[in-house]
Parts: structure tokens; sequence; C-alpha cells
């Protein structure tokens, strides 16, 4: 199938529904899979076949879908209204009126199309304009065509018309061949047929489907065979959640053909917008959120959830450590059961034990936090060594206070640093001592009540303590 495509042309993109079946109060096309809305998945797709203008219709929810749009892709999205929701026919209208300078050959697409390969567009517009046709569209067979509307062919087999689900005759509903809704349409043929549609079926609306009745009036409309696992449409969670699976288990296998060891290509949960390199290794359901990058090397292993992390090469992230906003060191190692709170920075060769928990934080080459322990605004140097328990005690009530350790420092465990603090290089801190003055280099901090040792008092405490227990 060629795949070569006219220079310029334009995509519309239907967005403006509430999408009442979603039950939700975010508009349909926001809706996410792998990190991104449905409608930006719809509008890459239009832009990475070629489209030099991509057009989106919106309606419902206008605010927040602008601002989706504007955010991931600039100018390079225009915006039209459509002030009521009278069908997909007075979308395109609103669309062709608010376009100036609208040439050429128009791809027509619903935003709620999550996977349809840029492939498919550049071939469908290609072809459509190779053969000189008014327009061109991609059907599908469904062994369930229920709610998708029927391609009607001639005796001849060319396409005659599409007629909706809920007007269709009984002959009619037992079409297998149904239309995706993916076209691509001469411009001025376009703006002169939208003029000439009428509301005339089941749900009073403007059809853009009768388009293609009077596409095939003046000549044979072009037709090619899709396959419905890329062109479903989302309507509801359901449809959401398969699609979903359907994306990760693709990405999953491209991960691995490029040489990510992918340990179950079926519980792997990676947004579109991560950078997981050759050599890495993802456990069975790791969830990489937003705009992770794992390098060469790097471990991630069962049940480990980051979000927006940097996890340099031959780093080891052990099971069900959870971290945001935060980078870990070449050769690093965290977990298992760690959490790094934004803005936790993990030099090479560092370690967070488990259990541990980090917050904007500085952790040096080779320096150590053991488990159970609290990090929170420290500033650590190379070489420090933290026991297990200790605590960062950076908020007083009203602010968030620094504790610097020096390189080389030695933190005794269940100690607790009252910031603001400084450990100087190489000094240490007995375990169980609470902190509240800096400490010089090289000195030893140790605050313990004196122990007293009372012979045979615990057979007396624990006869008195019966003798209660009895009354």
């Amino acid at each position: 199938m060629p795949t070569d495509s006219p220079a310029r042309w334009s995509a519309i993109i239907l967005a403006a529904g509430e999408g009442t079946r979603m039950k939700s109060t975010r508009p349909k096309v926001l809706h996410e899979i792998a990190g991104r809305a449905l409608l930006s998945w719809v509008v890459r797709a239009a832009l990475d076949a070629g489209a030099s203008r991509c057009l989106v219709v919106v309606g419902h929810g206008r605010s927040d879908v602008e601002h989706v749009l504007r955010t991931q892709f600039g100018e390079r999205v225009e915006m039209v209204l459509q002030p009521e929701q009278r069908g997909t026919g007075d979308a395109v209208r609103c669309a062709i009126e608010g376009a100036v300078g609208l040439e050429g050959r128009v791809l027509v697409l619903y935003g709620d199309c999550p996977l349809i390969p840029p492939a498919l567009l550049r071939d469908l517009v290609a072809q459509t304009d190779r053969a000189e046709a008014d327009l061109g569209l991609i059907t599908a067979t469904l062994s369930d065509p229920s709610g998708y509307g029927r391609i009607v062919r001639s005796s001849e087999g060319s396409v005659q018309r599409i007629v909706e689900h809920r007007d269709c005759s009984d002959d009619e509903r037992g079409i297998n061949e149904v239309n995706p809704g993916l076209y691509a349409i001469r411009a001025g043929f376009l703006r002169d047929a939208i003029t000439r549609l009428t509301p005339n079926n089941a749900q009073a609306q403007l059809y853009l489907t009768d388009v293609v009745a009077l596409a095939a009036e003046q000549g044979e409309v072009l037709d090619l065979e899709g396959d419905m696992n890329e062109l479903t449409g989302v309507n509801d969670q359901r449809d959401l959640a398969l699609a979903s699976a359907m994306r990760r288990r693709r990405m999953a296998e491209e991960l691995a053909r490029a040489g990510v060891q992918i340990a179950d290509l079926d519980a792997l949960y990676v947004d579109a917008d991560c950078e997981i390199e050759p050599g890495a290794s993802l456990g069975v359901n790791v969830h990489l959120r937003g705009q992770c990058v794992v390098r060469a090397g790097a471990q991630i292993d069962v049940g480990c959830v980051l979000s927006n992390v940097v996890v340099e090469k031959d780093a080891r992230v052990l099971p069900y450590t959870v971290a945001t906003d935060s980078s870990i060191g070449e050769g690093a190692q965290v977990g298992p059961f760690s959490h790094l709170r934004p803005d936790s920075r993990l030099g090479p060769r560092s370690k967070v034990g488990n259990f541990s928990e980090t917050k904007k934080t500085r952790l040096g080459e080779g320096s150590k936090v053991n488990h159970l322990s609290y990090v929170g605004d420290g500033e650590i140097g190379e070489g420090v060594n933290i026991g297990a328990g200790t605590i960062f005690c950076n908020y007083d009530g009203e602010k968030k206070h620094t504790t610097v350790l020096e390189d080389g420092v030695f933190i005794g465990s269940d100690s607790q640093l009252i910031a603001p603090l400084r450990v100087g290089r190489g000094a240490y801190v007995a375990s169980g001592t609470t902190v509240t003055e800096d400490v010089p280099a090289d000195g030893l901090a140790i605050s313990r009540t004196k122990q007293e040792n009372k012979a045979g008092y615990a057979a007396r405490l624990r006869a008195r303590l019966r003798g209660k227990k009895k009354r």
C-alpha cells in the first residue's frame, strides 16, 4: 500500500461532545491513556501523519480541552467552537466556517480514537488524492456491529451511503461492514456538501456520514479496509480500560524489541512520555508515570511506582519503592519499600534502605540512609552513614529547616537531628542521641540519660502487675 501523501493537507478533529456514558465530570476526550488525553493521541497521530493544519472542534468542557491542547501543542493546533452539539455534520461546518483558507484535502476524524496509527492516515489521504476522489473513507468488519453506522454498497460493490445504527432497517442491521469515522475529503466538495445536509434522522442532527451519499452521487467513493483494533472509539469507562490495555501492550512490545528487559508484557504501565534505554530492566507491575527516564543497566523491580523520576545507569530500585520528582544516581540503590518524596536527589552509589523516606534532600556519593529513617530537607555530603531509625526533625510547626551533614559523618541509630543543624566533617553522633546544636568537625555528640540497673526488680514488678490483673 503506498504511503506517500500530498505535501499539504489539513485535519479536522471532532472533540465537542460531552461523553455522558463516561459518567464523569471530565470531558470524555480528556480521559487519559498512558499519561496522555485521548484527544492528544489523535492530534499527535494527525501531526505525525503530516497534517499541515490541525483544527480541533471544541464544545463541552471547552476551557479544559483548550488548556490541554495549548500546553501540549502550542500554536500547532487551531481551536474552533461548536456552540451547540447538533451532530457531526454541524461540527465540521463550524470548522470549515472558522478556518480561513482551508483548501486541498481534509482529513476528518474523531477525538476519542486513541489507537489510530499515523501510517493509516497517510495512506488514506494519499490514495484518495491519487484517485482524485471527492471522498475516501476507512471501513472495518465486525462480528457484532451494534452501535456503528453500516456501509451500504451497490450491486457492483462501491460504497453508496452510510446508515447510522438507529436509522437502519432490519436488513441493514445485518450488515457487518461498519464506519469507524475516518474520512479524507476534498475541501471544495466538503464545503458545498455540508450546506446540503438535513436533520432527517432519528436524532434530528446533521450527520457527517450523509456526505458519503452525496459523494457517491457525483463519482466513486474510495474505501480502504482498516483494523478495528486500531480504530475503535472510547465511549465508556470499559472502552477506556480496554484501549488502555491495548496501548500499554503495544508500548511494552516496542520497548522489548528495542532492547529493554521486561518481565511481563501485560503487567507494565509506562506513560508515553517516559524514556527507557536499551539494557534497562523492568519488573512485574512497574508503573512509570509522567516523564521518567531510565538509563541502560538500571533495574526497577516488582511493584515500583515512579513519577517524573530519573534513574541513572546501573541503579537498582528494589520492590515496592515509590518515588516522585526525584533522581537516583548511577549505581545507587533504593528500597525495598522506600519512599522518595519530591526533590530527593541521590548521588552515585548512594543507598536508601527499606522503609525509609526522603524529601527535598541531596544525598552525596556513597552515602547511606539505612532502614526505618526519615530524612527531610537534608544536605548530605559524601560517605555519610545514617543509622536505622534516624529522624530529621525539619518542621517546627511554621517553617521547614535544613540539616547539613558534611562528608564522612556517622549518625548512630535512633538519633533525632533537630534542624536547623550542621554536623561537621567526620563527626560522630552516638546512637540514641537528640542533637539540638551544631556538631564540630571530628566531634562526638552524645546525649543519653544515665543507665541504672536494679537487681531483681523485674521479678517483683511482674508479681505486682499479676496481682493487679486478678482484681
